[in-house]
């Protein structure tokens, strides 16, 4: 495994973050706990949840993930100081008005919630999941900020910022002392680039920001799991990927990444994140295994080289 620095901090993470979104939701605790031991054991330090995950699933509350999270925690207490724990706050997580959002009620009700379920005296990057347009970013700002100053939390990040809003809280905590934004989550991939690269991208490396892109293998689509000549498996996720990518950019992309790993004897998957590690400025691909075979198989991203002809030819066809 390799290690980075997360955007301006002295702390390092691992290249790959272990993303468990699918934690308490294809991956019941037994397994979640066997795909955190595995990750750990090859190097993998980083690992990133969210208090909402997964309170999709019928029967399930917020917070399933954090709590399998906590328990492996429970299991393991050596291992506390070993790992970078994420979380992120914004979504609905109760009935009444205030479940949500990033007011200061919430974000300090929320905090307290995830430190439970953790079961963790400090997060280390605690993260506004998505912007909240009701609530002032200077009311957010000082919330975190408190809760940096009380050590119960050590850094702050975003995800899903435009780059205008990035840019006003970035201005905001440096005007009014505030802790600031150290890392951005976007949704970034070979399929899936103007948003980030446009505009996001030039102010995490001009600002120094720890970047780490979500689906980073567009929702299974970059895994070659798909074929324009089969049907697609009866599910939610599979419906996303066939709207967004079953065109003929999207086949093109996956036929040159598989051309790729063939030369390499990879994975269509490592192909897609070793595109991402190259990029200095990109921290850690945030990966979302539910299987043990799944891991190992992105694991395999971290020591595949491509070369400078391969990198112009993946950004060409995906351009």
């Amino acid at each position: 495994m390799n290690y980075r620095k997360l955007g301006r901090t002295g702390l390092k993470v691992s290249t790959l973050c272990l993303g468990t979104m699918q934690f308490g939701w294809t991956a019941d605790e037994s397994l979640s706990h066997k795909i955190l031991d595995a990750a750990f054991d090859k190097g993998i330090n980083f690992i990133d949840t969210a208090d909402i995950y997964s309170s999709w699933v019928e029967g399930n509350p917020g917070g399933v993930s954090e709590t399998i999270i906590g328990k492996w925690l429970k299991k393991n207490p050596a291992l506390r100081d070993q790992v970078v724990i994420a979380t992120k706050v914004r979504g609905q997580m109760g009935d009444g008005p205030n479940n949500q959002g990033l007011s200061r009620a919430h974000i300090f009700n929320a905090v307290e919630a995830s430190l439970r379920r953790l079961g963790v005296e400090t997060i280390d990057l605690y993260q506004t999941h998505w912007p909240d347009e009701a609530t002032p970013i200077d009311e957010t700002l000082t919330a975190l900020n408190d809760l940096v100053q009380q050590g119960k939390v050590r850094w702050i990040g975003s995800s899903n910022y435009s780059a205008g809003l990035l840019m006003q809280a970035l201005g905001t905590s440096e005007a009014e002392g505030y802790a600031r934004f150290e890392t951005i989550q976007p949704h970034y991939n070979l399929l899936h680039r103007s948003e980030y690269e446009r505009e996001v991208a030039s102010i995490c490396e001009n600002h120094e920001i720890g970047v780490i892109p979500y689906s980073p293998l567009a929702g299974g689509f970059l895994t070659g799991k798909y074929h324009q000549d089969q049907p697609i498996p009866d599910s939610v996720r599979a419906s996303s990927a066939q709207q967004k990518y079953f065109n003929p950019r999207g086949w093109k992309v996956l036929e040159t990444v598989e051309n790729i790993a063939q030369t390499h004897q990879a994975s269509i998957s490592q192909v897609a994140l070793a595109w991402l590690l190259n990029d200095p400025v990109i921290t850690s691909p945030i990966i979302g295994p539910r299987t043990l075979e799944q891991l190992t198989d992105n694991l395999g991203a971290v020591d595949l080289q491509l070369s400078g002809e391969e990198m112009e030819t993946l950004n060409q066809v995906s351009a």
